[in-house]
């Protein structure tokens, strides 16, 4: 997968903008605040219609403007003709989405089309940060690559929205809830037994990779799927509807996948409590690159790969064995931004490959270097 050409409008603190970019390798430096981060979001936008960092739709469009649109050109294989991606977004409307000028009725169509994986300093709400966080990466992910994963979370989330309805009403209607429930139990089941295949087959390529760029093999780190919920449909109905009258009380749902948890593991303690900044980042580094083996081989091609700000806080030793990790060529199109150019000149260096090399000062995108 390539991105070929990026036009931006009214986005964030980039007013316009006009890339072509490189099949392989694509570098951005500038100062902090500069508008490098913005611009990986964009193409985030792009791939996953919302935005990395987690911004609301309306604080995307640049201050004083009334939308922004953003539009990019993909490419699958070499020989394809290109698709045109465009995204509108407007004060106070419904975000619309495009391919090839047909608008998407439902913006689920569009996850996985063209897969994208992102390592920026965001990353750390997920050793940081409550459960949501961690089930949301895991539910991106596994949206990205599995077509009915993503259709069974959609159908349990209504199901949960319709009960805590339910639960808030003063008419009640059992057989509706009865429902409700049954069809909370069906999906939720079937996404628990996927969700912990999924942490079980990734834990060995994570801990591998873990290992290499940390440069200690006695170094070991661990996921671990947490659930209370019921293995079968016929106990987790039954769990809810033992629930419904403290439930009511408060008005929402308390049981259900929407509340497990991934223990993230460093030996047999939390990341979170004992990982130093080096260690935090060698572990959600590992983390996204063991996602991108993932899909790039679940889906048989190569996701486009966005690292903002990789090399913050790590070693001079843990650098060198990233960049010697994304130079492999498992590894396709890259966007790589760093306030040190040096970095930048080390990664094209060991590349040996095309590359753009852009600077980014206040939002204004300017190519400083290229190579085909």
């Amino acid at each position: 997968m390539v991105l070929e050409h990026l036009e931006l409008v009214a986005f964030k603190s980039i007013a316009t903008a006009s890339c072509d970019f490189a099949p392989k390798l694509n570098c951005f430096f500038g100062g902090n605040g500069m508008g490098k981060t913005n611009l990986l979001d964009a193409i985030h936008y792009l791939s996953m219609a919302r935005s990395h960092l987690n911004t609301v739709d309306r604080l995307a469009i640049r201050i004083g403007s009334t939308e922004a649109i953003l539009s990019g050109d993909y490419r699958a294989n070499d020989g394809e003709e290109t698709d045109r991606i465009a995204l509108r977004l407007r004060m106070g409307q419904a975000k619309a989405l495009s391919r090839n000028g047909w608008l998407y009725k439902r913006l689920s169509e569009h996850i996985g089309r063209y897969p994208l994986v992102i390592i920026s300093p965001q990353d750390y709400r997920l050793i940081r940060g409550g459960s949501d966080e961690r089930r949301n990466w895991l539910d991106r992910l596994l949206s990205q690559h599995d077509a009915l994963y993503l259709d069974l979370l959609i159908r349990y989330d209504r199901a949960l929205q319709q009960r805590n309805t339910l639960l808030k009403s003063d008419f009640q209607d059992e057989m509706l809830l009865s429902i409700v429930e049954e069809q909370m139990a069906l999906t939720g089941v079937e996404i628990a037994q996927k969700r912990a295949e999924f942490v079980r087959d990734f834990t060995p390529t994570f801990n591998q990779l873990y290992q290499e760029i940390c440069g200690d093999k006695s170094e070991c780190v661990t996921l671990n799927y947490l659930t209370a919920t019921a293995p079968s449909r016929e106990l987790f109905t039954q769990d809810l509807r033992q629930r419904r009258r403290e439930e009511r009380a408060t008005g929402y749902t308390t049981y259900g996948i929407h509340k497990d948890d991934l223990e993230m593991l460093l030996g047999e303690n939390l990341m979170r409590k004992i990982g130093s900044e080096g260690q935090n980042k060698t572990f959600l580094t590992a983390l996204k690159f063991t996602e991108y083996n993932l899909l790039a081989n679940k889906l048989q091609c190569r996701p486009i790969l966005l690292l903002d700000d990789l090399f913050d806080k790590l070693d001079a030793e843990r650098v060198e064995r990233i960049i010697g990790i994304v130079s492999r060529p498992i590894f396709g199109q890259i966007f790589i931004t760093d306030t040190n150019r040096k970095y930048l000149d080390d990664i094209i260096e060991a590349q040996h490959e095309s590359f753009h090399l852009y600077a980014v000062d206040h939002g204004n995108i300017a190519l400083q270097a290229t190579s085909h």
